[in-house]
């Protein structure tokens, strides 16, 4: 089973694939876990990819489709996977299906702008250990410290409000173009995000199934 999750940023992607991944005994492909990575080895890649986070931009497509074909390419992705992230516009889109891959079904989550703001401003994650909460869903125990180790907890450059509306018009921009390439496929099913996360889970796994 080769599948896609798509959707905007703060739909929940990872956390369904996720937990779909464990289901069917498949990996997930994150390239999100994929240039935080790279960021964090101070990489050429990671130094570009962080300059484009703090702007709300994507990376350039030729990027993303080498790291994505290096990592598909590994014996754990023969029997199947579930893309996270990835594709994010019509030319990685293209350049998935110029490898041979054909995808078997894109689960499209789908969440109000609204609401994506509310959950990616009330994010706060711990620089030092990577815990991360939520002030509404999933307050520290330790008020604005990390109930694991402690320290301050932090607001990402990505989550200030300002960012997560230029990544939602870019979102908008650049990648809901690809809702009408799998469209035409035939192999696009939305869900709504903007629901409890069992419910979500629910609904993708009927869809996985069928």
């Amino acid at each position: 089973m080769k599948l896609i999750f798509f959707g905007p940023p703060g739909a929940g992607k990872g956390t369904q694939a996720a937990m779909l991944s464990e289901a069917l005994g498949i990996p997930t492909v994150s390239t999100g876990n994929m240039i935080r990575e790279e960021i964090a080895a101070g990489t050429e890649l990671g130094l570009k990819a962080q300059q484009a986070i703090n702007a709300g931009e994507l990376l350039a497509d030729e990027i993303v489709i080498g790291m994505i074909k290096t990592r598909l390419a590994k014996p754990d992705c023969a029997g199947g996977f579930i893309l996270d992230g990835f594709p994010r516009t019509v030319a990685q889109a293209e350049g998935l299906c110029g490898m041979g891959i054909d995808v078997d079904k894109v689960i499209d989550i789908v969440v109000p702008d609204e609401a994506l703001v509310r959950r990616l401003g009330g994010r706060r994650v711990c620089l030092k250990c990577g815990a991360t909460y939520h002030l509404e869903n999933n307050p520290s125990p330790a008020g604005d410290r990390c109930g694991r180790c402690g320290e301050p907890l932090s607001v990402r450059k990505d989550d200030s409000e300002a960012v997560i509306r230029s990544r939602l018009e870019v979102f908008h921009m650049q990648t809901e173009p690809l809702e009408a390439y799998y469209r035409e496929k035939g192999i696009l099913f939305s869900v709504d995000g903007d629901s409890d996360i069992g419910s979500i889970a629910e609904e993708i796994a009927r869809i996985v199934r069928d």
